[in-house]
């Protein structure tokens, strides 16, 4: 009785690491495009798409920021999009020369946001940071139910080293790939994603079962060795 007792509690904190490991494994999917690295003249009008996929709940919303980081450690908030809808900006984004520079539009069901900087500068350059938040009711009040994190990078060529024919001929090779890579849908990163928890998953299970395997056969053998202590007489007894 005491060794069904271990193994059931064994295998209700084995199952608690498990799905603890699921939730991980189900945290939103955000991409954004085009990326990792995207190059544009100066004065040029910069779009950056933010995909979002495998939401915990199809009725919970949204929130996207937008943060620009000149380096590791300096992040600035630029611009967000609540819950709701409504688009509030940060920082010395909050003048009113950045505020027309800079937009931010929900489109596909709210599945991908689009992020608009025009008349591109050589301070624009640098890595810009989607992060979203997938926010749902809780028993009457709002809750984080999970996040998402992708980035981009932004090279601003100056106006000068744009008029150098060299330049042109790669800048429109550049253009193309990166057309390339905007034409590959999402549904097909969204399937890979689904492949790879699919198959962290499977891996996961493996090893709990194992694990479970050798801790009942270590039990069982307890078990016996104390059964035969009592049943069968030692030679020193005779």
């Amino acid at each position: 009785m005491l060794g069904e007792t271990v193994v059931l509690l064994c295998l209700h904190g084995i199952l608690t690491v498990f799905f603890s490991f699921a939730d991980v494994c189900e945290a939103l999917n955000v991409t954004v495009s085009p990326g990792p690295t995207v190059r544009y003249s100066e004065g040029d009008n910069a779009t950056l798409y933010c995909h979002i996929s495998q939401k915990r709940k199809t009725d919970n919303l949204l929130a996207v920021r937008w943060v620009f980081a000149v380096s590791p450690t300096q992040e600035y908030l630029m611009i967000k999009m609540t819950k709701f809808g409504s688009v509030q900006y940060y920082g010395n984004y909050t003048h009113h020369f950045h505020k027309q520079r800079l937009r931010l539009l929900k489109e596909k069901h709210g599945t991908m946001y689009k992020f608009l900087i025009l008349s591109l500068q050589q301070t624009d350059q640098g890595h810009y940071i989607c992060k979203v938040q997938e926010i749902g009711k809780h028993r009457n009040k709002w809750t984080a139910w999970s996040n998402g994190t992708a980035a981009t990078e932004i090279r601003v060529i100056s106006s000068k080293a744009s008029d150098d024919p060299t330049y042109k001929k790669k800048h429109e090779a550049w253009k193309f790939f990166e057309a390339a890579a905007m034409s590959v849908p999402c549904s097909c990163l969204s399937d890979l994603y689904v492949y790879a928890v699919f198959v962290c998953s499977i891996g996961i299970i493996s090893v709990l079962l194992f694990t479970l395997v050798i801790l009942c056969q270590s039990l069982l053998n307890k078990r016996r060795c104390t059964v035969k202590h009592y049943l069968v007489k030692c030679p020193q007894n005779r």
